[in-house]
């Protein structure tokens, strides 16, 4: 596709994954796909989102929308509940339905943009932190920072601040000394990514989306216990990955700026009572 040409002319949405997909190596088996909609419909305005919600639908369809990029699957797993599972659940029906109603189209867009060069997703998360002045290396799994050294609670309250989230979740000592970090997004919060981090990549404290609370946090419970001073600081899955698709929706934005290109985020999913 001739991107340059695209700048005066209507785009379609096959046009506009055709550049997503292609931006990067190619991705064999990938969840990448178009789930609504006609990959010849012209674009009139674009939504991004870490996830379909029944609210980010509504928002798209009240902004004029036709097409919603979502990183997540919108029905409630990796894969998506397959037609025999959802069709008797009135959750998934009721979604669809609405979806169909507002005859926006659902692309989603996840495999593709976690294998460029540069993870899009966790690039996107270290931006929103004003952390690429500090980038020492970025792994497949994850990126480490060298920072400034300060406690392990002036670090949260920086997380809080600027990615305008209410809370994390910290295992280790609000007072410990930081400076070695390793940030981490989605389901990168398991043993298999975050022990290595700790033992090879000499890290004090690994930021993360999510993961086993079994695994990683018990992990860095019992070598805190040894006298060694690891931390972790948990975001939350839509947390770690939502300011990499605000970043995807600024990329694109600048791309084809005669499509307006709108970030969508819900709310915390929880509550702190």
């Amino acid at each position: 596709m001739n991107l340059s040409a695209q700048h005066n002319t209507s785009l379609t949405i096959g046009e506009l994954i055709d550049y997503l997909t292609s931006r990067g190596p190619a991705v064999s088996p990938t969840v990448d796909k178009l789930l609504y909609g006609e990959p010849d419909t012209t674009i009139t305005s674009v939504a991004v989102t870490f996830l379909a919600t029944q609210s980010v639908i509504k928002q798209a369809a009240e902004l004029g929308a036709n097409l919603i990029i979502s990183h997540e699957h919108p029905y409630y797993n990796h894969n998506g509940m397959q037609h025999e599972q959802w069709k008797e659940d009135a959750v998934a029906q009721n979604k669809h339905l609405s979806i169909m109603e507002s005859g926006i189209a659902i692309f989603r867009y996840h495999d593709h943009c976690h294998r460029e060069q540069i993870d899009l997703i966790t690039d996107g998360l270290v931006r929103q932190l004003e952390w690429e002045p500090y980038m020492e290396q970025r792994l497949p799994a994850a990126s480490i920072a060298v920072l400034p050294s300060m406690s392990a609670a002036d670090i949260a309250e920086h997380i809080k601040h600027t990615l305008r989230i209410p809370y994390v979740r910290l295992i280790g000592d609000p007072s410990q000394a930081c400076s070695r970090v390793a940030i981490t997004v989605g389901y990168r919060g398991g043993g298999n990514v975050v022990l290595p981090l700790l033992r090879e990549q000499r890290v004090q404290l690994v930021i993360a989306g999510e993961g086993p609370e079994w695994e990683a946090p018990e992990y860095v419970r019992d070598a805190r216990e040894q006298g060694l001073d690891y931390s972790m600081i948990m975001l939350g899955h839509a947390e770690s990955e939502a300011p990499g698709m605000r970043y995807i929706a600024q990329l694109l934005a600048e791309q084809f700026p005669h499509i307006a290109v709108h970030t969508l985020i819900d709310k915390p999913l929880y509550a702190i009572l």
